[in-house]
């Protein structure tokens, strides 16, 4: 294998570890976004457009390079080899040729999956930050409204207590009312017998100085 191939096979290798990586569950998707976050990564990341598409059009070149290798030693018109040796050398490059065609096929599949990776670990970050901003919300939602459920409760039994001492109040009022008016019935009472009495005790008077 020349150095080329050696390249792009060691590449696709590499690329196998890192999708492995990235689908295990070793990682969160909260270190993944601070790995994508960090400024190694922030080096790469201001060019990482350009870079993936210029490497993507090196491994299209070397793909189109197998193809037409494949093409080359598959080609059944031309006449027969007169050697075995020259034969044997035929299919051993073409094995190559369609070694290569596939070491760059899965190499070009694998950048794609781990470029949608990426996109998809930092989307499931953001979403759960959003979910547990939303489940504090609605915690915090669910404690203000026992909270103030809590407040009408007590409101509440504070003005059923405020209506029962009026209640009470206005009884005792009345009740001092009624007796007021008793007391006062009996002082006429009283004075009517006392105007009464002396009535009586001026007559008895009168009559004992005859």
């Amino acid at each position: 294998m020349s150095l080329q191939w050696t390249f792009i096979a060691g590449y696709l290798y590499f690329e196998i570890a890192v999708v492995i990586i990235m689908i295990l569950p070793i990682f969160s998707p909260r270190r993944w976004h601070q790995f994508f976050r960090s400024r190694l990564f922030a080096m790469f990341q201001q060019h990482a457009a350009l870079y993936f598409y210029a490497f993507l059009g090196v491994l299209t070149l070397f793909l189109m390079d197998a193809i037409r290798e494949m093409r080359k030693y598959s080609n059944s018109s031309e006449p027969l080899p007169s050697h075995l040796s020259t034969e044997m050398k035929g299919h051993v490059k073409l094995f190559r040729a369609q070694r290569n065609f596939y070491i760059t096929s899965f190499a070009i599949f694998l950048a794609f999956v781990i470029k949608r990776l990426v996109t998809m670990l930092i989307i499931q970050y953001e979403l759960e930050v959003k979910a547990e901003k939303i489940i504090k919300q609605a915690e915090d939602t669910v404690n203000q409204a026992k909270k103030a459920m809590l407040d009408n409760d007590t409101q509440i039994t504070e003005s059923q207590n405020y209506k029962e001492l009026k209640n009470v109040l206005e009884v005792t009022e009345n009740l001092l009312e009624e007796e007021k008016l008793k007391t006062k019935e009996l002082e006429e009472e009283a004075t009517k017998w006392r105007i009464k009495y002396e009535k009586l005790e001026s007559v008895t008077s009168g009559k004992g100085d005859e």
